[in-house]
């Protein structure tokens, strides 16, 4: 059996318990007796599947995270601004 057709196998047979997964999570989501960290977890993996995970809004931290990517957005997205920065 080649690689990819196991990756397949595993994948499909991870599928078909889906529903008993997110029962499970549901479960621990809702019980009194799990602790606040294992209810908020299972809560965050519930809306990740059906919603996917929530974008980070970019923070400018001081490493110029934030000034390069509006230099990045200003060689791609406005080409013509550069060329007038340049002359």
């Amino acid at each position: 059996m080649g690689k990819a057709k196991a990756l397949l196998e595993i994948r499909s047979l991870a599928r078909s318990h889906t529903r008993t997964a997110i029962r499970v999570l549901v479960g621990i989501m809702r019980s009194k007796d799990a602790t606040p960290a294992a209810r908020v977890s299972a809560a965050n993996a519930i809306l990740d599947r059906g919603w996917g995970k929530a974008t980070q809004p970019l923070e400018n931290s001081g490493d110029g995270a934030l000034e390069l990517i509006h230099r990045i957005e200003r060689v791609i997205v406005h080409p013509e601004s550069r060329d007038r920065e340049s002359a």
